[in-house]
């Protein structure tokens, strides 16, 4: 895995999106980006299955044939390597991030052991998520900007570690956050997709498998001047950083993951809005 800086440090833009807020009482909604179709070469049926299109490699497509979820509800489709989720991330001082970072700006902050971690909003935006360890766990810093759902997640289950990245599709329901659109993710060790609104998995060897949020005292939504209050030698994810898509990667066997035993999906699973989450002491920004 090979990482690099692409991108000036003074000269960082990011993708931005405004998706008004909708109700369930919006009946236009649909009709505001194309749903995704069989008619647009994104759902293949092959050998009695049906697939959802991943990207540039057949390889790539997503088995959907388990999905509960409803197929004209997916927009974009732009390839699930099309935003770099990392997976071996860098960090820099807060002295060096205080160069870019403002102390107003929004950050998921991780706090285990004695490391503390910020993750800010705007490189989120970029990455959508980041795969790290802190504090000797594996954990999950995920960002969607279109429905302001910022969370960190546990990345085990049944003992097994998990990585994830953006599958580049979104899907709304109009149950949740107001009908707004929301990243759909995939782990790379079974290709199961995953919808942060909801808290589960949604297809694949891990359908109904919850995400599950870090503990509520290890985690906040807060801004970088209130971590740095708090926190002086709190370290800052690294601007500009980027990745290759892996050749392959270790799958897990499906047969071993029928074995995990997990409870039914706790409410506590559902991630919080920006705003509804404060740990370890740090004030709501």
């Amino acid at each position: 895995m090979r990482y690099k800086y692409l991108i000036p440090l003074l000269s960082i833009t990011f993708l931005t999106l405004e998706i008004a807020p909708v109700s369930a009482q919006d009946p236009g909604r649909e009709n505001r980006r194309p749903p995704v179709a069989l008619d647009n070469g994104k759902i293949v049926e092959k050998d009695g299955r049906r697939y959802l299109w991943g990207g540039r490699d057949e390889s790539w497509n997503f088995d959907i044939t388990n999905c509960p979820l409803d197929i004209s509800h997916l927009h974009y489709g732009m390839g699930r390597e099309y935003r770099p989720a990392l997976i071996h991330p860098e960090f820099v001082s807060a002295q060096e991030a205080d160069q870019w970072l403002k102390d107003d700006k929004r950050v998921l902050a991780v706090k285990i052991g004695g490391e503390v971690k910020a993750y800010p909003a705007d490189l989120l935006t970029r990455h959508g998520m980041v795969n790290d360890v802190v504090g000797g766990r594996p954990i999950l810093a995920a960002y969607c900007y279109l429905a302001e759902l910022g969370a960190v997640y546990d990345r085990t289950s049944g003992g097994r570690t998990f990585t994830f990245g953006c599958s580049g599709y979104t899907y709304f329901d109009p149950r949740y956050w107001q009908g707004k659109d929301a990243f759909v993710l995939w782990d790379r060790e079974t290709e199961s997709l995953w919808w942060p609104a909801t808290g589960n998995a949604v297809s694949g060897a891990m359908l109904g498998k919850p995400m599950r949020l870090l503990e509520k005292d290890l985690w906040s939504q807060t801004t970088w001047g209130a971590l740095k209050s708090l926190y002086p030698k709190a370290v800052a994810l690294t601007p500009g950083q980027t990745m290759e898509a892996p050749a392959g990667w270790p799958r897990f066997d499906p047969a071993a993951l029928k074995e995990l035993k997990e409870p039914a999906i706790p409410s506590d699973s559902i991630p919080p809005r920006w705003g509804g989450i404060a740990g370890f002491g740090s004030p709501k920004p």
